[in-house]
């Protein structure tokens, strides 16, 4: 598998962008994290490109959980000194390719920073789209699995 694209994904921004996840940010901050997670896996697992999302602050050092285990799949913590818009601009730039990279992010700011870096931008409404077709294509995947797996078990 080849994971050249990288997505980098300013992660309270798009908390706050998706009104699902703006809702249930408001009563269970980690619960809505998760659903993020989940919910863009889909473009790791199906369109394999690596994803990244930074979150602010936790703590004194930045953090980073794999979720999935896998390398190409991670979620970043900053430390509190740093803000995830800090963290992404320096993923960029320190880039061997930016223009490999896109950031999500509905922040005027940072999408000029980082377009102007090289990498490409995407709204967070361009971000679900894109989620969406993903899902899809897993879920498609999935149903001609099953049927493959169903007409094996049965002998045909």
């Amino acid at each position: 598998m080849s994971f050249q694209r990288h997505l980098l994904i300013d992660g309270a921004n798009l908390l706050h962008a998706w009104p699902e996840l703006r809702k249930l940010a408001k009563t269970d901050r980690d619960a809505a994290r998760a659903q993020l997670t989940q919910r863009v896996a889909a473009i790791h697992d199906v369109e394999q490109v690596r994803v990244t999302i930074v979150h602010d602050g936790r703590g004194g050092e930045l953090m980073v959980e794999r979720p999935s285990r896998q390398t190409t799949f991670s979620v970043v913590y900053t430390p509190t000194s740093m803000t995830a818009d800090d963290v992404i601009e320096q993923m960029v730039a320190n880039a061997a390719d930016p223009s490999m990279c896109m950031v999500a992010t509905e922040d005027r700011a940072e999408r000029e920073t980082v377009a102007a870096a090289g990498a490409a931008v995407l709204r967070a409404e361009d971000l679900r789209v894109w989620v969406e077709r993903a899902e899809a294509r897993q879920v498609a995947a999935m149903k001609v699995l099953r049927e493959k797996n169903d007409r094996t078990w049965r002998g045909r």
